[in-house]
């Protein structure tokens, strides 16, 4: 079971596809092999970059299974579970967590408009999946507008025990794990874990800032982990100039709309996935783009 001790990098997965639209079996299986390869302590699925929305649900469920089947016990595993309905969210909840999940993941809805609301959803959410199920909070503003304070976060934290990590995608951000990590340090809130998305865009100063990794999908995830372990191990320069040697391409996979097709070429190219396709509706990379891509490509592997 995830608890509030997890750290290091969760590698946020895409789900693959074949050309035809159809979930890649095959390429999946490779894909989870090369991220634990790669060093991965965890692996979150069904994830917003996952296309989790695009998935119908029997699709969604096998995707699972098969996910955590092929991690064999080795990394925890957490289900994105995110719906529009609380009746989704206890279904897939239920069958994943059966199926081994370590956890789930659950992102506000865009109707949320006061911190009110937000606390109340997060209460009937866990009524939902059932109070023995550990939950991430999936704080990302940029996609949800759902703007979640410190204070709401811990309120959060304190109404629910099985509350145990926060993804932490808040761009700008760093503050606020400045907020939440005195908060916990002067026991005015449960420590719970913080681990970071929005592509590593931040990840060094995160990681300085208090927080216990990653969960992001950077194509090159052995450069999350280095960073993450060079950070543990008091090497910030060295931290830096690794993530620093990666950033461009960082950024480049960070465009808002096009950032998971880039991701997904890249991981076509490096032989992790066999196809870089995307799920309608979804963005088709130009000959420019290809290019820009393969360049940057080049400048990081043979640094």
């Amino acid at each position: 079971m995830l608890t509030s001790s997890a750290a290091g990098v969760y590698v946020i997965c895409p789900t693959p596809f074949e050309a035809d639209g159809r979930v890649d079996v095959a390429s999946t299986d490779r894909m989870v092999e090369a991220y634990l390869k790669a060093g991965a302590t965890g692996l979150t699925i069904l994830g917003i970059m996952g296309e989790a929305p695009k998935l119908a649900a029997d699709e969604a469920l096998a995707f699972a299974r098969q996910v955590i089947a092929t991690v064999a016990g080795r990394v925890p595993v957490i289900v994105g579970v995110s719906a529009a309905g609380f009746a989704a969210m206890s279904g897939l909840s239920a069958k994943v967590m059966d199926a081994g999940a370590a956890g789930v993941m659950i992102a506000p809805p865009s109707t949320l408009k006061t911190d009110d609301q937000i606390v109340s959803y997060y209460a009937d959410a866990v009524e939902a999946i059932g109070a023995d199920v550990p939950f991430v909070i999936q704080d990302y503003p940029l996609t949800t507008n759902v703007v979640m304070t410190p204070k709401v976060i811990m309120r959060i934290i304190e109404q629910s025990p099985s509350c145990v990590m926060l993804k932490h995608e808040d761009w700008p951000g760093l503050d606020k794990i400045t907020a939440l990590r005195r908060a916990s340090d002067a026991g005015q809130v449960r420590r719970v874990s913080i681990l970071c998305g929005n592509g590593g865009m931040f990840l060094p100063f995160e990681m300085e800032r208090g927080a216990d990794g990653a969960m992001t999908g950077y194509a090159y995830p052995e450069m999350l982990v280095g960073v993450v372990d060079l950070i543990n191990r008091g090497k910030r320069k060295e931290a830096h100039d690794l993530f620093d040697r990666h950033l461009p391409l960082v950024r480049y996979e960070t465009q808002p709309g096009v950032g998971l097709a880039v991701r997904k070429y890249v991981l076509k190219r490096r032989g992790i996935i066999a196809s870089d396709t995307l799920r309608k509706p979804g963005p088709k990379l130009s000959p420019e783009t290809i290019a820009e891509i393969e360049w940057l490509m080049e400048r990081i592997e043979r640094s």
